[in-house]
């Protein structure tokens, strides 16, 4: 695999076969050739962190993470910001982990929010 384009889920055993490395390089790669606005230091490496990892659950069938991508292209999100609003719940999970001062995730937290999320709140700002 030498592309990545995440209008297009990537094929999973080819995926999961790569070196984490060069699943976050080729997501760098792609939002830098396409210009995003990530410029601020260490932005794009955790934006592309953020997309393997979302991209790796999607691959492994992580419930409910492939369910979810599908419900946000549903309703209308394009599959590249349905990876963003579940990367979004995702940070905010790891973000509280870290402020909580906690060492053990916990899945019920995130699944239940994952399956909140629907593309009107994503929109709104209320994931």
């Amino acid at each position: 695999m030498d592309k990545y384009d995440p209008s297009v889920s990537p094929n999973p055993e080819k995926w999961l076969a790569l070196p984490e490395d060069e699943r976050v390089e080729l997501i760098r790669s792609f939002h830098e050739e396409n210009e995003e606005n990530l410029s601020e230091e260490g932005q794009l490496e955790l934006h592309a962190g953020i997309h393997a990892v979302v991209e790796n659950q999607i691959a492994m069938a992580y419930a409910p993470v492939p369910a979810t991508l599908a419900k946000l292209v549903r309703q209308g999100l394009s599959r590249h910001e349905a990876i963003h609003a579940i990367g979004s719940v995702l940070s905010g999970e790891i973000w509280q982990l870290q402020q909580q001062g906690q060492s053990k995730w916990e899945s019920g937290v995130y699944r239940r929010k994952l399956e909140k999320l629907t593309a009107k709140r994503w929109k709104k700002g209320q994931y």
